[in-house]
């Protein structure tokens, strides 16, 4: 800290600044450090890399600092130091390229994702699967050595062969049976034609919705010229108008998702327009603010009926992609986002889960064992399904969006998406009763302009809320019947292993939370939920496993691009938490306890310096209950805690001083104080007359600033229960 406010930086070794304090988990301090710095920063993500690196002993970094406080060893494992890598990638604007392994490793689980998406799940075409599984190896040998394995573990050795022919591989680098089947191709030059069955197009119309528009009125521009027609057909006043976006799936790399396509469909047409192609002619013609200019008439006319799903998320990606459309959102009149429709029509629905089937997705030219189902129907394509009787074909939902030109699939899977929208809109103005909803959502349907919430961060279109009853990943995450107001000593949650910044953000609040550790499957949060009635904390895939598992509105979705204390926001507020000034600190950040004893500074002092004295029973060791109001507080790392001082009963702990010096200071039950923790300067403090200590781990909480600073961050939440306000500006 002194480093920071005297600029030192710079003449100082970065990596023996800040490994200790990644150690001790203080990683918003490793931000400060290298905050002003960019070269700093560089050199920080590719020490992190280095560490990264497959073969390098961790241990051989984190056993020379073992007698660090707080040390926390497990911070430094490649799970962990990954994560941190790709938000500093992010927040400090690095090229990835500068972190090469952790980049590897990304794109290794892209890789073994797709595996699983085409061959277990089975819910990816071959044209989709090959193109980003050619776009994530690329020219990189590495992943093409383990893109080999990977065909030779779920396929055969002919088709291992084909990519490594596809991919270029020198014969050195394949694994012999490869290498023997590579020469076959070559000496025969086989060339295989994938016939399609005849009858899958009339399979895929009798599964599927399909357009009732032909084919001609489906038009792709990818110039200025070819769009002025398209500006004049929608942004007629008293137009309908459905509007939906694709991009390229990131798969968890870096930077928020570009849209690559802007699909607007009429009653008698669809537009698809090619942004970056758009964009891309306008700069160069030096008018680059003439298609913003166009999107923020149609977004801001009142006269013009816009509808989406999950419109928010999509302005949010639209923002991302052209920085003149930033605050689209705000300006947005007469928007109808039928996620929240949705919502309703889940409410209302009784028969709504079972709507969900399962749907061949695969074409007939794979053999009958590799063909395979989808998981049931979720978001628009199940709102489809609904109100039109079938649902989407989402089989090109994964395309490369970015890839021209465009498949013919991905043109009709685009105009479908957006199309889609005005028939269900239409079907349910005309008839809303009989889908169960209320004359106040017909007047709200009906061109209404809608008030526009604030836009939460962007998802993957993959991450659209599922019908489960259990809200979280779209843009609107608000119950439309919260449940009933709770504190927080009767909310108790359990968050899986990549959500512990989220579970300590909850335990500060006085939320009862357990955590997974990070080599804990996730199966083990259902487990844990239904033995002790808690509610599950998870994000991404994982979800759809673990809600299965417990009853329905016990597993609860976090978005996963947001930061912990969003999180927290959104869970309480989900959950209808209500939060007192008394909750918070309430619970040890440690182990969770919420018991703590109440020692004197004196009394400290004493035991810090090894006294030997053992406290009577009526001596100052001896903590009696205290009717008073339990004082607040933390020491520089850990939050401190709300303490309720305990009696010196059977069911009290009584504090026992060392028999000798340097002894350790135990209490009755046994747990060992950690008073040796405690700078020296902070006993000399006059300011502080008590300390707190954890009856179950032993850890020691003072008053320090951190209660102002949480009162700050989670003002919005608060409510007052009485007498708070005295502590609140004592703080």
């Amino acid at each position: 800290m002194l480093s920071i406010k005297l600029k030192l930086q710079p003449d100082q070794d970065v990596e023996k600044m800040c490994t200790p304090l990644l150690l001790q988990d203080k990683t918003n301090l490793v931000e400060d450090y290298v905050g002003e710095y960019p070269e700093l920063q560089s050199k920080l993500l590719q020490i992190l890399d280095t560490w990264c690196e497959p073969g390098f002993n961790i241990s051989s970094i984190t056993r020379q600092y073992q007698g660090l406080s707080r040390y926390k060893p497990d911070k430094l494992n490649r799970k962990m130091l990954s994560k941190l890598v790709f938000r500093l990638l992010d927040q400090f604007n690095v090229d990835p390229a500068l972190c090469p392994n952790v980049i590897n490793q990304r794109h290794l689980r892209t890789l073994n994702y797709l595996f699983y998406k085409r061959f277990v799940e089975k819910t990816m075409t071959q044209e989709n699967w090959a193109d980003h599984v050619q776009s994530t190896v690329g020219e990189n040998r590495w992943l093409q050595e383990h893109l080999i394995q990977l065909l030779m573990s779920y396929c055969d050795l002919n088709t291992a062969a084909r990519w490594a022919q596809r991919c270029n591989m020198p014969k050195e680098m394949l694994p012999h049976g490869v290498a023997d089947e590579l020469q076959k191709l070559r000496i025969q030059e086989r060339v295989e034609v994938a016939a399609k069955a005849d009858n899958y197009e009339e399979s895929k119309k009798k599964d599927y919705y399909q357009l009732p528009i032909p084919r001609a009125n489906i038009h792709f521009l990818q110039t200025w010229e070819e769009t002025l027609p398209c500006w004049e057909k929608v942004l007629q006043p008293g137009q309908v108008v459905g509007i939906d976006m694709e991009w390229k799936p990131s798969f968890g790399m870096v930077g928020k998702p570009r849209v690559s396509l802007l699909q607007l469909a009429l009653k008698d047409a669809v537009f698809l327009l090619d942004l970056p192609r758009l964009l891309e002619q306008a700069e160069t013609e030096g008018q680059k603010e003439k298609l913003p200019h166009f999107i923020q008439m149609l977004y801001s006319d009142a006269a013009i009926t816009k509808l989406g799903y999950g419109m928010s998320g999509d302005l949010s990606s639209l923002a991302s992609t052209c920085a003149a459309l930033k605050d689209a959102d705000k300006q947005a009149q007469g928007v109808v986002d039928l996620l929240k429709v949705d919502k309703q029509l889940q409410k209302s629905s009784i028969d709504w889960k079972k709507a969900g089937r399962k749907v061949d997705v695969l074409s007939p030219e794979q053999d009958c064992e590799d063909r395979g189902f989808r998981q049931p129907e979720k978001g628009l394509s199940l709102l489809v399904q609904h109100v039109l009787g079938k649902p989407l074909d989402k089989t090109e939902q994964l395309s490369n969006w970015e890839k021209r030109p465009l498949r013919e699939e991905q043109i009709l899977y685009a105009a479908s998406d957006a199309y889609c929208l005005l028939e269900i809109y239409e079907k349910l103005c005309k008839d809303p009763a009989s889908f169960g909803l209320s004359s106040d959502l017909t007047e709200s349907l009906v061109g209404k302009p809608s008030l526009k919430p604030k836009p939460k961060k962007q998802l993957n279109k993959q991450e659209i809320p599922s019908p489960s009853g259990q809200q979280c990943r779209g843009a609107d995450k608000e119950a439309l019947r919260p449940p009933a107001p709770i504190s927080p000593k009767e909310f108790s949650v359990v968050c899986d292993n990549m959500l512990q910044g989220l579970g300590r953000y909850l335990r500060c609040l006085g939320v009862d939370v357990r955590m997974l550790e990070n080599e804990d499957e996730h199966r083990k949060a259902a487990e844990i939920a239904r033995q002790e009635g808690r509610v599950i904390l998870t994000s991404g895939l994982p979800y759809q496993t673990l809600q299965s598992q417990v009853a329905e509105g016990r597993c609860f979705s976090v978005n996963c691009s947001e930061k912990a204390k969003e999180q927290a926001l959104h869970v309480l507020k989900h959950f209808n938490v209500r939060v007192s000034l008394t909750d918070i600190f309430s619970r040890c950040q440690v182990c969770n306890c919420d018991k703590y004893l109440k020692v004197s500074r004196e009394r400290m002092k004493q035991l810090v310096e090894g006294s030997r004295q053992v406290p009577g029973d009526s001596g100052t060791g001896c903590l009696v209950r205290s009717k008073e109001k339990p004082s607040l507080g933390g020491d520089a790392a850990v939050p401190a805690c709300n303490a309720e001082c305990l009696e010196s009963t059977p069911h009290g702990e009584r504090l026992e001083g060392p028999e000798q010096p340097g002894a350790p200071v135990t209490l009755a039950g046994g747990t060992v104080l950690q008073v040796a923790t405690i700078p020296p300067g902070v006993l000399d403090r006059t300011e502080l007359t008590d300390f707190y200590c954890c009856t179950r781990c032993g850890k020691v909480f003072w008053e320090g600033s951190h209660f102002g600073r949480v009162v700050s961050q989670f003002q919005d939440i608060l409510v007052a229960t009485g007498d708070e306000q005295n502590f609140y500006d004592l703080s």
